[in-house]
């Protein structure tokens, strides 16, 4: 890895030092180095994450006071007027990639890094230009580089860094080490070109000449493309020598299309590349919606939540009791905990809006006034909240039940639009126009500064929230009705919190003896994994430490070095599985980690929130992150227990009824995504195919293969899943040869084959994306909306983005509304039979429940019966349901 004090210290006194950046070459380099990955909205990054990761690297290490990324303009410069085939036969950029520059230049924007590009002219030409007047006003100079072109500028006072198959490992090249490796000085690398040629340029050179072939005719004809065709006559060898002769005018071309422009056009002086350091208020915002989590932690200081200075005033009176007098209809309510965590965290106050005034009183007020409890129980009493579920946990843990809530302004805002961020309460108000509430860090502070201030100062800040809680009820229903979407909030979302309510009150069990014999049982398959990996190795070390970890893999076994980090050689789990199959100690590494994951992250982690005394986890659903509609769960998530391995699998053998003769019944949806496209899409092949019960990726495999039922093999099968569900999300024919390992000609080909079978699918996707731009928004079967601005985007990138966004938001929130929708009948049919049997959780498309014994064969009708039927398709949704003692054995 470079480091600033490697580099040769040239002058006494403290010069500029100036950082340029090839940023199309480094994005294409992180995009191939790392896996492709997504974050919450569904956006790639990985070409970005390894940028940034890239970008802190060189900033940390080399503090300059300058810095610029230049950036290729355009697939067409000056060079194709020379040679129309410059740079020909490139694959076209995966659109995966494409889709994550305009992010790179935000990312660069937020660290207040300036870039540029200039028509006509490649990145590398911009930075010829700037390094070449750098040298002139004395300046040091270090270019960062996936590009070997740019060795040719290399001199005293400028360092040329390539990366090498990582992102952060990276190769110094100077003239001393040119010379070197090559027996050249910097300005000979375009004679080399020349003689070579460039085959990712397309640069031709003379046809078979390769690099040893040129640094020698270099070597011994003068050194540069000029000299040696002056002694073609000389060279020996006949075949050689006509290759020289016969191809003399292509050579100089080439030493043409090589040699960096220096003297560009450009605008930008080195005084609009100054650098003063980033501001950690404007780089965290977008390093948390892009969820690189891993960087945050690696930056100094926290972002802040803009405080409001100042709210208009508000009559409100505290009260320590609470009479009939104090309540009428409609009332706001607002609750106050001093955490998210409302299962446990303590109570910080009430505060009740209406007619009859404002007032703030305690959870100890709350619990002993008759008067509260009367009118918290009456369905008459109109009840207007934030956070329904958390209410309704939070009044439980005081003996409380509350009834008659009509609506929840947190709930209405995520409808409205689900892609704006509920961070606390004065955010969402602020959404809808109303500002006269002060942000909650303004009133308590944050992280370890967090207090609870004084009685007055609390009921104040409740007092306003409880105020705009009234206020903003009327804008938000009219809203929602002009969306026509009060029906999604009353009839699904609103009643779907208390089923969530109910199903966190009660919580699951966790046989904590199973989890601590798997623990004992991983900790023996781990200690017999260390003492063979200690003996693949030759000598004990700790596996943990990925700098021991390093010598051993690239020092003692002598496997070749994919990446280095600042501290040595990476091990990262992308490192490792490129290094799979090059010696049995990879494999056993790999299956190390897992377990050791598995171990930590959730064997202890479930130990640690089960209750000591119920043997309950009591996990949080949030209704209001996922811009589909999907619910996510925390502490645990229990939505996330990996179940690729047996061993992560059998973590599901600890969730146990809570009731001695009870089973657990588990109920799933089969690819109802799949079946709400076929809806949506009106597709007649998709439609027949589910409507007789086929196996779906065994008919796409003979649609697509054209081959008959009893000729699709295993492979062809996977292949048609990837298909299926990768339409279902937009893929390209890139991320397709990802998944199943093919090259993109062939991906493209499945793709073509699959919109042959089913053209209605391809239909859709057209017409989805067209009403988006129409609109600017997609819905769901149910009228959940998700807002898409950038469809309309000029910048083509983000505008792909965009589309693939619009096709895959009806399939995947309409599938999210579907198990909604179930959930809430279950639950009032479960009360209508008189059934003992409980709802515990929602994992993605299953549910599951607890029952007695005798109940099961109910179980068995109903449940599948209502989830078939919580809405009507083109094709019939399709359940399947199963028992046992665990969750595990429920499958």
């Amino acid at each position: 890895m470079y480091a600033s004090e490697n580099l040769k210290t040239r002058r006494i006194f403290p010069v500029s030092k100036l950082i340029l950046i090839d940023g199309n070459s480094i994005a294409n380099r992180a995009f191939y180095a790392l896996p492709l990955l997504t974050n919450e909205k569904g956006i790639y990054t990985n070409a970005v994450y390894g940028f940034a990761m890239m970008l802190n690297n060189v900033l940390e290490n080399e503090k300059p006071d300058h810095v610029l990324v230049a950036f290729d303009a355009g697939k067409t410069t000056f060079r194709h007027q020379t040679f129309k085939g410059y740079k020909g036969g490139r694959q076209k950029t995966p659109s995966e990639l494409s889709e994550q520059f305009p992010f790179i230049r935000e990312l660069l924007d937020a660290y207040d890094i300036p870039h540029y590009e200039l028509k006509d002219y490649e990145a590398d030409d911009i930075i010829g230009t700037l390094a070449k007047k750098a040298e002139q006003d004395k300046f040091e100079t270090i270019i960062i580089t996936g590009d070997r072109d740019l060795t040719q500028l290399a001199s005293d006072d400028t360092t040329v860094y390539i990366t090498k198959k990582g992102i952060t490992d990276m190769e110094k090249n100077t003239p001393e080490t040119l010379r070197e490796k090559y027996d050249l000085a910097p300005a000979q690398i375009i004679d080399m070109k020349g003689l070579m040629g460039d085959s990712s340029d397309n640069i031709p050179g003379i046809p078979g000449v390769g690099e040893k072939t040129a640094l020698k005719l270099l070597h011994q004809y003068g050194g540069t493309v000029e000299s040696v065709l002056d002694h073609a006559d000389e060279i020996s060898g006949k075949k050689l020598q006509e290759k020289v002769i016969d191809n003399k005018d292509l050579a100089l071309l080439s030493k043409e299309l090589a040699t960096i422009n220096t003297d560009s056009p450009i605008e930008v002086k080195l005084s609009d590349t100054n650098y003063s350091g980033f501001q950690t208020e404007k780089v965290v915002p977008f390093l948390k919606e892009m969820d690189f989590k891993s960087i945050l932690k690696n930056l100094d200081g926290e972002s802040t939540d803009e405080a409001v200075a100042e709210v208009e005033k508000i009559d409100f009176e505290i009260v320590t009791t609470l009479t009939e007098a104090h309540f009428a209809s409609p009332a706001s309510l607002y609750v106050e905990l001093e955490n998210d965590n409302y299962h446990t965290a303590p109570f910080v106050g009430f505060c009740l809006h209406s007619e009859a005034g404002t007032f703030f009183f305690t959870a100890e007020t709350a619990q002993k006034s008759s008067a509260f409890k009367k009118w918290a129980l009456s369905k008459d009493k109109t009840k207007l909240v934030y956070d329904a579920k958390k209410i309704t946990v939070a009044l439980h843990r005081l003996g409380l039940e509350i009834q008659g809530i009509e609506f929840d302004v947190m709930l209405a805002s995520y409808l409205l639009n689900p892609s704006e961020t509920i961070d606390d309460f004065a955010s969402v108000a602020r959404q809808h126009d109303f500002s006269n509430v002060q942000t909650d860090e303004a009133v308590y502070g944050k992280g370890a500064k967090y207090q609870v201030p004084e009685e007055a100062i609390v009921a104040d800040h409740l007092a306003h929230k409880a105020v705009a809680i009234f206020e903003l009820e009327a804008p938000l229903t009219r809203d929602l009705e002009e969306n026509e979407q009060l029906d999604l909030m009353t009839s699904l979302e609103l009643p779907l919190s208390f089923v969530l309510a109910k199903m966190e009150i009660f919580g699951v069990r966790v046989d904590t003896d199973r989890l601590l014999e798997m623990k004992a049982e991983l900790a023996e398959r781990i200690d017999t994994l260390e003492k063979s990996i200690h003996s693949l190795a030759g000598y004990e070390f700790n596996i943990n430490s990925p700098k021991q970890l390093g010598v051993v893999l690239f020092e003692k076994l002598g496997l070749p070095v994919i990446k280095k980090t600042k501290t040595g050689y990476s091990t990262a789990a992308d490192v490792l599985e490129a290094l799979s199959g090059q010696h049995p100690i990879i494999e056993e590494i790999l299956t190390y980690r897992q377990l050791g994951k598995l171990q930590s992250t959730y064997i202890e982690g479930l130990l640690k929130v089960t209750d000591k005394k119920t043997h309950k986890v009591h996990t949080r659903f949030n209704q209001t992150l996922a811009q589909t509609g999907r619910l996510s769960s925390v502490d645990p998530n229990l939505q996330n227990i990996p179940i690729r391995l047996e061993e992560g699998r059998k973590i599901r053998q600890a969730f146990v009824p809570s009731e001695p003769g009870w089973k657990i019944f588990s109920a799933d949806y089969s690819q109802v995504e799949l079946r709400v496209l076929a809806h949506i899409s009106k597709d007649e092949n998709l439609i027949y195919a589910f409507k007789h019960d086929y196996d779906i990726h065994t008919k796409t495999a003979m649609d697509v293969f054209h081959v008959e039922k009893d000729q699709v093999d295993s492979l062809m099968r996977r292949q048609a899943k990837a298909v299926n569900f990768g339409i279902v999300y937009g893929i390209s024919d890139y991320g397709l040869s990802q998944n199943l390992g093919i090259t993109r000609k062939e991906a493209k080909a499945f793709i073509d084959r699959y919109f042959e079978s089913y053209p209605a699918v391809h239909e859709y996707m057209h017409e989805i994306v067209r009403q988006a731009k129409e609109t600017g928004y997609v819905e769901t079967i149910l009228h959940r909306r998700r807002y898409i601005p950038e469809i309309t985007s000029r910048n083509f990138n983000v505008r792909s983005f965009a589309e693939r966004t619009a096709m895959n938001t009806p399939i995947q929130g309409s599938a999210a509304d579907i198990i909604k929708k179930a959930m809430i009948l279950m639950s009032e049919r479960l009360e209508k039979e008189k059934l003992q049997a409980r709802l515990l959780l929602q994992v993605h498309d299953e549910l599951i429940f607890e029952a007695p014994e005798e109940e099961i064969k109910i179980l068995e009708k109903i449940v599948p019966d209502v989830m078939e039927n919580a809405v009507t398709l083109d094709v019939p949704l399709k359940a399947d349901a199963a028992f046992g003692d665990t969750w595990y054995d429920a499958k």
